[in-house]
């Protein structure tokens, strides 16, 4: 539980700010998407704009060779939320976790420090498992959320939103509450789970108080925004927009598929095996936007990573599989079975 304390300086940290809003509907079981201010842009390729993206490409590693699926002189401006479609889906094998839940790893090979990289992805059912936020702080208000914090009913656990100083960035819903006002920032995206479980999304330069009608139970915001709606944001189809298409880091992030799926992608240096998984070489944000695009992804945006980057996800025979990082961050995404599901087991 977050003391009062901490209550209080959530709620004083940020002034409100707001944009108009114009809502794209869905079915019923997809994800709902609210757009402020579109992040996504034109469906022009890399080469439009100020400057291309940096040269670089993303392969399947295999033990003989490797399979070439992404080049940045031709990268897709919108991927078709095919899930299984592309050459990196099919390559994936997928595990049995937790009711609910479906995991797999698959090995990378990328450009420069990418040589060697280890892709973790998650995949969660919202019709057998519910979302919510979890926030840990010390006394002196310091981050002080880990994996070792994780509940043991979690199915699903990792780091949420970006933070700035101690505090997670932008907006932040907490048990239908607001502790954060929203942020502002073209690249942004904020991320809201409804009291029924159903996940919505806010692309764009602010969250209007009219995406609040969603009546959020939890939500946050994070950036840069990496797909909308199945195109890739305006700011990485090429270089000069605002967001620094070249710089390599160990990446996350979070999406939803068509069909209302949650997606967690993770990445992790693989030159040395698994004991310095956490060090910080990687993708390029365009890079692991075609990472979601190509895992059938429709909307997508970055969290946290690099040694902030913490999953957690739980096996079918009920242990934890752990990817922890080395940084304590203020807010995680924590999944756990619908009391329905669980009680159908015992």
């Amino acid at each position: 539980m977050m003391s009062w304390s901490v209550r209080r300086a959530l709620l004083g940290a940020v002034a409100a700010a707001s944009v108009s809003v114009a809502v794209r509907a869905q079915g019923p079981a997809r994800p709902a998407t609210l757009v402020a201010a579109s992040s996504a842009g034109p469906s022009a390729g890399p080469g439009a704009g100020p400057g291309a993206l940096p040269a670089s490409e993303l392969s399947v590693r295999t033990a003989r060779h490797g399979s070439t699926w992404w080049r940045s002189v031709a990268a897709p401006a919108r991927w078709p939320g095919t899930p299984d479609a592309s050459p990196l889906s099919r390559a994936m094998r997928w595990r049995a976790g937790a009711p609910g839940v479906e995991w797999g790893e698959l090995p990378l090979a990328g450009s420069g420090e990418a040589w060697r990289t280890r892709l973790v992805v998650v995949r969660l059912d919202l019709g057998q498992v519910a979302l919510r936020l979890d926030t840990a702080f010390t006394g002196s208000l310091h981050p002080d959320w880990s994996l070792a914090r994780a509940p043991s009913s979690a199915v699903m656990a990792v780091n949420a939103g970006q933070f700035v100083s101690s505090l997670p960035g932008g907006w932040v819903v907490l048990a239908g509450r607001e502790y954060l006002a929203p942020g502002v920032g073209p690249t942004s995206s904020a991320f809201l789970v409804d009291s029924t479980g159903r996940v919505h999304w806010v692309h764009g330069t602010a969250v209007h108080p009219s995406a609040k009608a969603v009546r959020p139970v939890w939500a946050f915001q994070s950036y840069p925004t990496l797909l909308e709606d199945g195109a890739v944001a305006g700011a990485l189809q090429a270089a000069g927009r605002g967001v620094d298409v070249g710089h390599r880091d160990a990446r996350l992030a979070l999406g939803t598929l068509r069909d209302g799926r949650v997606v967690v992608a993770m990445t992790r240096f693989d030159g040395l095996g698994e004991t310095l998984g956490f060090v910080p070489f990687g993708l390029t944000a365009p890079e692991m936007a075609a990472v979601m695009g190509a895992l059938g992804v429709a909307d997508a945006v970055m969290l946290d990573g690099g040694i902030s980057a913490q999953l957690l996800v739980r096996r079918a025979d009920g242990e934890a599989r752990r990817w922890p990082g080395v940084r304590r961050v203020p807010m995680a995404l924590i999944a756990t079975e619908r009391p329905a599901v669980e009680e159908g087991r015992r």
